[in-house]
């Protein structure tokens, strides 16, 4: 990456101060850009989901792993239970999704709970493991909330064989015009179900998959405790990233962490941070970092730049670190501040591997939060920061009142803020449809065929704050 002009600024820049200049460019298609990151951790997709408890969870792994990303399952999570989530999402088909269940006997009230958990709006009703019908939300409106799902339901439009191309799931869907197609193996048990718009992103997005056909999942581990067992854990478990997670990276518990784990020799890559400087960068790597997290205070649940006055402008933060992993033969991932899909272009083309994203996604019907209506019937899921009173009182709950108390005065970050689905794209693969859109045009604009081509080429310059707001649109004319 070069500046315009070659003039480097004088002062840090967030994502807003900058833009990307177009460049001649032979790439005639965006398709024909590939978007596979190369830190070693077999992402297909630069996004890897944060891990917050309100947005890290079995189900958003699944799905973001389908298409492509990576997932961290948070520290706070007990061992055995990410070993489970684990071993559920490797488990997952690889094109289909997978369904709510219920029995033909389950109540309409049960089905109308249970099917806001999935972006498609149905659930599949099931005899002893064979689907007999589909049941969707608006079949059961003005139903009575205790009738039996087997009185509403409806037969299955479209059955596929399990090794059904997508291509012909498409047209097959296409011609019985049904919002859903339901995947069932040799004996007739279901395997998953599948949409229009699915059947697309399956034949555009492949799966992040490990090396034996499974989907891949990170998890965090903290730096207090006994650090390189709960790391051999989640390495037994199966854990395709190992992210050792801390607010200041920089400090000896990082680096003592880092070395522990490093001494089991993991066959996984190992993230680590969080860091904003070259000096930071360097000592995470020296002590055994393959992946670097960049980021203090840009996130959107976090306070810890109001709180502390600490912190740094993620771009610059990004494109400082990077430089310096790059140099010692490592990587980056740009961990917060990213609001739109510029960002993730824009940290790309600053050096990141890949872009973390936490609250973006904590508004999906996909994060683990139970689906909410405000008073004026607009859906919505609460998140909250990590160091926030809520994440704090949970992670210590084991501990004597005394201890939660007086660790409960310095928390940072909210506690509670409502992310609300947007009506256009609520779930996580409608935004990742978008990010990917975005930045596989920043890269034909660059001229690039690869993340690394982007890099390479992007000419970056500083826009005023003028300059940002003439490049939004309008939704109204003026």
């Amino acid at each position: 990456m070069q500046f315009l002009d070659a003039v480097t600024p004088h002062h840090d820049l967030t994502y807003d101060d900058v833009f990307m200049v177009p460049r001649h460019s032979a790439v005639a298609s965006r398709y024909d850009v590939d978007l596979a990151t190369t830190d070693g951790t077999g992402a297909t997709l630069p996004i890897v989901v944060a891990n917050m408890t309100a947005i890290a969870g079995k189900r958003m792994a699944e799905t973001v792993a389908r298409r492509g990303g990576l997932t961290v399952i948070p520290q706070d999570i007990p061992t055995p239970v990410v070993a489970e989530v684990v071993r559920f999402v490797k488990s997952r088909h690889l094109v289909f999704d997978t369904p709510i269940e219920l029995t033909p006997h389950q109540t309409v009230a049960e089905a109308l709970a249970l099917i806001p958990k999935r972006a498609h709006r149905a659930a599949v009703v099931v005899d002893e493991g064979r689907p007999v019908g589909v049941v969707a939300e608006a079949d059961c409106v003005d139903v009575d909330r205790f009738a039996q799902v087997r009185h509403v339901m409806r037969a299955p439009a479209v059955l596929l064989d399990e090794a059904a191309d997508p291509r012909a799931a498409f047209d097959a869907l296409d011609r019985e015009h049904a919002p859903l197609a339901v995947a069932v193996d040799a004996g007739g048990r279901l395997v998953g179900v599948l949409t229009r718009t699915g059947a697309l992103r399956a034949a555009l997005y492949p799966p992040a998959v490990d090396h034996q056909g499974g989907l891949r999942v990170a998890a965090a581990v903290g730096v207090n405790g006994d650090v390189a067992q709960k790391a051999r854990d989640l390495l037994e478990a199966g854990v395709d990233c190992l992210v050792v997670d801390t607010a200041h990276g920089h400090q000896d518990r990082m680096l003592e962490a880092l070395r522990a784990i490093r001494a089991l020799d993991p066959a996984v890559p190992v993230a680590a941070g969080n860091v904003v400087s070259a000096e930071g960068t360097r000592a995470l790597v020296e002590a055994g970092a393959d992946i670097v997290k960049v980021g203090v205070g840009p996130g959107a649940m976090c306070t810890t730049r109001m709180m502390t006055g600490v912190g740094r402008p993620q771009f610059s933060a990004v494109l400082e670190c990077a430089r310096t992993a790059r140099d010692l033969g490592k990587h980056v991932w740009a961990d917060g501040g990213v609001r739109y899909p510029r960002d993730v272009a824009l940290a790309v083309a600053a050096g990141a591997s890949a872009v973390m994203i936490g609250s973006w996604f904590a508004g999906t019907h996909e994060s683990p939060g139970d689906l909410m209506l405000d008073s004026d019937g607009r859906a919505y899921k609460v998140s909250f920061g990590m160091a926030s009173a809520r994440a704090v009182a949970s992670r210590t709950a084991g501990e004597s009142a005394y201890e939660r108390a007086r660790k409960g005065l310095y928390e940072e970050g909210i506690s509670s803020s409502r992310m609300y689905l947007d009506p256009a794209r609520p779930g996580v693969e409608d935004l990742v449809d978008q990010i990917c859109s975005g930045l596989r045009s920043a890269c034909t604009y660059a001229g690039a065929t690869t993340l690394t081509e982007l890099h390479e080429r992007a000419v970056v310059g500083v826009q005023s704050a003028a300059g940002f707001h003439e490049g939004r649109p309008l939704a109204t004319s003026w």
